[in-house]
């Protein structure tokens, strides 16, 4: 009977240690939300600073709120859509700089970085002017064909021509699969730079 006392004496043990553990893990997993949580608030723009936040941590919580800061501000350097967006890419860069400020390294990387986000705005624009201007000639010829059929003058955009979106979205699609493959790999060198 002994015998068997001190087997199910080892079995609660073992349970107990798997569930601090699991209480540990989730008391981690936690800490990184609360990273998550303040990046957040700082691109939203409440007064956060991020670095005071990661000194106030304990040794052990700080790997995890950083990785929590550096994950949600990573998320937000996209390829821009509009030039609108551009800045939200920079704040979120210019609080990575302060997150890695013992990194100096990491000043040129962002200086890069913008120098993409930049160039696929610039580029992005010059192409659909280009393809404008391709269609801008089958768009006249289409005109006259519609005054002739109806007698009325009629003005046509180049976008409003059926291949014109379909040739279009092919080159959005090759355009952001190059610059954000570009994006995409500054993006790991920083995470795992500033979270190693």
């Amino acid at each position: 009977m002994a015998e068997i006392r001190s087997t199910l004496e080892m079995v609660l043990e073992r349970a107990a240690r798997m569930e601090a553990s699991a209480s540990s893990d989730m008391i981690l997993q936690e800490k990184e939300k609360e990273g998550m949580r303040l990046a957040a608030g700082f691109l939203r723009g409440d007064q956060v600073d991020l670095p005071a936040a990661l000194v106030k941590c304990s040794a052990e919580e700080r790997p995890y709120v950083k990785k929590g800061m550096v994950s949600a501000l990573l998320r937000n350097i996209v390829l821009p859509r509009t030039v609108d967006e551009a800045p939200a890419a920079e704040k979120a860069m210019q609080a990575l700089m302060e997150i890695g400020r013992d990194k100096g390294d990491l000043v040129q990387v962002f200086t890069e970085m913008k120098s993409i986000l930049d160039r696929y705005l610039t580029h992005k624009e010059q192409l659909k002017k280009q393809l404008e201007e391709q269609f801008a000639q089958q768009m006249m010829l289409m005109e006259k064909n519609l005054a002739q059929q109806t007698g009325m003058k009629m003005k046509l955009q180049p976008s409003q021509h059926p291949k014109f979106a379909e040739e279009w979205q092919r080159i959005q699609v090759e355009l952001n699969d190059q610059y954000g493959r570009a994006v995409e790999q500054y993006k790991e060198f920083i995470a795992t730079h500033l979270t190693a």
